[in-house]
């Protein structure tokens, strides 16, 4: 079977359509969604109802528990609360139904795969994995894991190795399972991609190969931008989508 993982779209229906063009070359059976459909861009509604669609499953992310008032965000900082707050009155009643519906995780485990937002330790604390540091902390649940883990959330493309007793980090390319080996993998951000890298990252595995492949590609990034400032939102986040940070 092969599933087309993505995440962190952020109300970026540019980047969303680019990707879900770029699939359609992919063979894909399944396609899942590890969260954060709504936050910092301008099209929370269109981003939505397009994964309510297609996905097999999505996962609850933070922005997206926020907006659907299933967590206390007061915290944030102001910008990224302002942008909430402008989603959660632009979200339809369907769209906001649907986030107050999503899981935290999904196991998979007919096929060894399970899927949440940010770390599986605590999961509803929404914890990052983009260093072996953070990854260890997952060492106290290894008989736990699948084979693979697929997060997302930090919008980084990682890949951590693990044994009962070691964390490895390997380069984030396109790779194949061990036996012997469980692996958690970030798979980047559809929407707001962070690694300097302004294309749309989206991903592939297959699990009878059990290869998973990392990919990216251009999107109309001047037509996402200006409809972030179209909806009064910060006009850094429209400005980071440009140079991918």
């Amino acid at each position: 079977m092969r599933l087309g993982i993505l995440s962190d779209i952020h109300a970026n229906y540019e980047a969303l359509s680019a990707v879900l063009e770029a699939y359609s070359n992919e063979s894909i059976d399944e396609y899942y969604c590890l969260g954060d459909t709504v936050g910092y861009g301008g099209s929370p509604n269109e981003c939505s109802e397009i994964v309510r669609e297609i996905a097999k499953a999505t996962i609850l992310g933070n922005h997206d528990a926020a907006v659907a008032g299933r967590m206390d965000y007061s915290y944030y900082y102001e910008a990224a609360r302002h942008a909430l707050d402008i989603h959660s009155a632009m979200l339809g009643d369907e769209n906001l139904e649907w986030l107050k519906s999503l899981p935290y995780q999904i196991k998979l485990d007919q096929i060894g795969v399970h899927l949440c937002h940010g770390s599986p330790v605590r999961l509803e604390e929404f914890e990052y994995i983009f260093a072996p540091e953070q990854a260890r902390e997952c060492l106290s649940m290894y008989s736990e894991l699948g084979h693979i883990t697929l997060i997302g959330h930090s919008h980084l493309c990682k890949v951590f190795a693990l044994t009962r007793d070691s964390v490895e980090e390997l380069p984030p390319i396109d790779f194949d399972l061990e036996d012997g080996k469980k692996y958690i993998v970030s798979v980047g951000s559809v929407g707001q991609p962070r690694d300097y890298d302004n294309r749309a990252s989206y991903t592939v595995y297959d699990s009878e190969k059990k290869r998973f492949e990392f990919k990216r590609v251009e999107y109309d990034i001047e037509t996402a931008a200006q409809k972030v400032l179209k909806a009064r939102l910060e006009r850094n986040f429209a400005h980071r989508l440009f140079i991918g940070v």
